[in-house]
């Protein structure tokens, strides 16, 4: 039950995140640094932060319906947020000049990784 109420908070975060991201764009994107141009910018921004994290937001929120995919999401949860975290932590050291909105993001980012890595290694 753990499991799946932590799954459904990330997956709801997810998908409300997506929907801003997708319905607001130029806002969201200037908030994390990104110019988007017209035409390819904006699609790619669409749909990567819009549709990837809808995405994302299901895989997390299936085992509400589906509670035999809790394990599966749970394996999947812990897995991209580690890369997440490993990756914006190496960005770290290679870019200068990082805005607030993206340490948001970081911190956010190692909340779900040590909470899905606690959830994971609790029901395993």
């Amino acid at each position: 039950m753990i499991a799946r109420s932590f799954l459904a908070v990330v997956g709801a975060a997810y998908a409300l995140l997506a929907v801003w991201c997708a319905l607001l764009p130029r806002n969201t994107s200037r908030s994390i640094g990104y110019d988007l141009q017209p035409g390819g910018g904006q699609s790619e921004y669409f749909v990567v932060y819009g549709g990837l994290q809808i995405a994302l937001g299901l895989i997390f929120l299936a085992p509400l319906v589906r509670p035999e995919y809790t394990m599966p999401s749970l394996d999947a949860c812990l897995l991209i947020h580690g890369i997440l975290v490993l990756m914006r932590t190496i960005s770290f050291f290679l870019y200068p000049g990082i805005g607030s909105t993206t340490y948001f993001l970081a911190a956010s980012e190692w909340v779900i990784f040590l909470g899905s890595a606690l959830v994971w290694w609790r029901a395993a």
